[in-house]
């Protein structure tokens, strides 16, 4: 508004009009296209909500990541050598190792070196056994790395080695980057919390695509459970409390006996009396000695043995419990295979869920990667609304009217489709950035919007026929229109088509930009045209307020 108009007017004051023969035959075949959309409305309007549609249904088919996979220039690897080698073919077996790694197509750089470790003290400890080496590749196959790691593993895998691991990056993205299915069983009864792990283990394990399956129980012990029965233990004269006091004494085999102080130190003595110690074999043989008095007042000693009143049963201790908000819970968790999407898996997980018959009390919630990416997804859909409210209120701030921006705001969701199919085209996965780019794209698409429909209200209020208006609009706007989207689609084409590792990151939203844009071109030049033709009904006039009769209206409606 300051700086344009003043260069404008010292720059362009020899500017001579330049016949382009090539842009006139544009316009000439855009004329009687538009002329056509006008006359036969339903055609352009049917074509783009059948694409709307069409593209909303292959998005929602597609995978949901939170941030895209991104290549790196450094790998690490470590591994323990076996424990019968010395140091010396220790060492040889880390630099055949190396040596190895060095030979992949792609690698730059390979160090080995002893692992270290900082005690609390500070002090500085090596372990002899375990080694990390450091890999370096060239930044055109930084892209390639998994297949690199996969080649590596194979190496470690030939020299039998058991404790390895290999790091495809060594940048911490664990905060952004997946982390897998998590299933997590809320409840009280921490045995049915484990059978129910065990159930929806299998249902995992059932859905191609997720591998290491673990509900974090393989490690737990066996355990005895010493099942009383209740009425007949009483009729014997014993109850539940005195026969686990009674075991629980026996099963303990020290006992403290006293304290002695040798050189001022106090020191504990304990007796072990592991004579008639209990285990699985004998357990059900112990015998209770009980005391039954008779209707003489007689007391008279009996012995029972726990089988008489007990049975003992084999079960699998729990290896460890989680808890939230005071209720225990047990999670399942799997990582997810390469090539697979764990939204999209996470989905037909939540079908077996639904299907599964479970006990009132307790809960089955999908959470880990999933949840977050359905968290991101609500909270950028959430953002784009408001911003499509924001825009909706500038526009009708700026043309006094409800129906003009109306008309503009029908083409964002429309062009939306532009950046739908733009993602479908690439195989691009949707993430935060991508609907990012839809969020810009909600402000950027309406411009030439706006543009196109106040140059027609101005041409309409100098008396021209609407349809005319709506021509002649498209002619002329159209330089302007396809030259602020051809600046921001070129200036994003860049990071689109980079191999960069860095631009895996922000792909996606300079993707659905450019969909986004060249869609909305097509948008504001006839499906513009088709909504105001249809919604505008009245014909605009100006008003003269130095007309006297004019003036006496306006009077009369005040």
């Amino acid at each position: 508004l300051t700086v344009v108009p003043s260069m404008g007017s010292t720059l362009l004051n020899k500017a001579t009009e330049k016949k382009h023969r090539w842009f006139d035959a544009i316009i000439n075949v855009y004329e009687k296209a538009a002329r056509f959309c006008l006359r036969f409305k339903i055609i352009p309007l049917v074509i783009a909500v059948g694409l709307l549609v069409f593209s909303m249904n292959k998005v929602i088919q597609m995978g949901i990541v939170f941030v895209p996979e991104m290549g790196s220039e450094q790998m690490s690897v470590s591994f323990t050598a076996p424990d019968d080698t010395s140091k010396e073919e220790d060492y040889k077996l880390s630099d055949d190792i190396a040596s190895e790694i060095r030979k992949i197509e792609g690698v730059n750089t390979v160090g080995t070196m002893l692992s270290s470790a900082t005690s609390i003290m500070g002090s500085v400890s090596t372990d002899t056994k375990q080694y990390s080496a450091m890999i370096l590749i060239n930044e055109e196959y930084a892209n390639k790395n998994k297949e690199i790691a996969a080649k590596v593993e194979k190496i470690l895998e030939d020299k039998k080695l058991e404790d390895y691991s290999v790091s495809e990056s060594n940048m911490d993205m664990s905060s952004m980057m997946g982390s897998g299915l998590e299933i997590n069983i809320y409840g009280k009864d921490t045995n049915k919390l484990l059978e129910i792990s065990e159930d929806v283990k299998k249902m995992v394990e059932s859905v191609e695509g997720f591998e290491e399956v673990t509900n974090g129980q393989e490690k737990a012990d066996k355990e005895l459970v010493v099942q009383v029965k209740k009425k007949k233990a009483m009729r014997l004269g014993l109850t539940v409390a005195q026969v686990y006091a009674e075991l629980a004494a026996r099963l303990s085999t020290d006992k403290d006996s006293t304290t002695i102080t040798v050189n001022e130190e106090d020191y504990d003595v304990k007796i072990v009396d592991e004579r008639e110690e209990l285990n699985t074999k004998n357990i059900m043989d112990y015998e209770f000695e009980t005391t039954k008095t008779n209707d003489k007042g007689e007391t008279k000693k009996k012995k029972h043995k726990l089988k008489e009143f007990a049975e003992l049963k084999e079960g699998t201790a729990i290896a460890a419990i989680k808890r939230e908000n005071l209720v225990n819970y047990i999670a399942v968790t799997a990582t997810t295979k390469d090539g697979y999407n764990t939204t999209l898996l996470s989905r037909k997980i939540e079908e077996l869920v639904n299907k599964y018959d479970i006990q009132d009390g307790y809960e089955i919630k999908i959470t880990g990667e999933s949840e977050t990416n359905n968290e991101m997804v609500q909270s950028m859909l959430t953002m784009i609304g408001l911003a499509v409210i924001f825009i909706y209120l500038v526009m009708v701030a700026q043309f006094a009217s409800l129906l003009s921006p109306f008309i503009i705001l029908l083409t964002i969701p429309l062009a939306f489709t532009g950046g739908l199919i733009a993602l479908i085209i690439t195989g691009e996965e949707i993430s935060v950035m991508a609907l990012m780019g839809f969020l810009v794209l909600s402000g950027v698409v309406v411009n030439n919007g706006i543009v196109f429909v106040d140059y027609t209200n101005k041409l309409r209020l100098d008396g021209m026929e609407k349809r005319e208006a709506l021509v002649e609009t498209g002619k002329t706007r159209m330089r302007p229109i396809m030259m602020t989207a051809l600046t921001t689609i070129l200036a994003m084409s860049v990071m689109a088509v980079s191999q960069d590792t860095t631009a895996a990151m922000s792909r996606g939203m300079s993707i659905v930009i450019i969909g986004g844009l060249v869609y909305a071109t097509f948008m504001t030049l006839f499906i513009v045209p088709a909504l105001y033709d249809i919604l505008y009904r009245k014909q605009l006039k100006k008003i003269d307020l130095g007309d006297e009769k004019t003036l006496n209206e306006i009077d009369d409606i005040i």
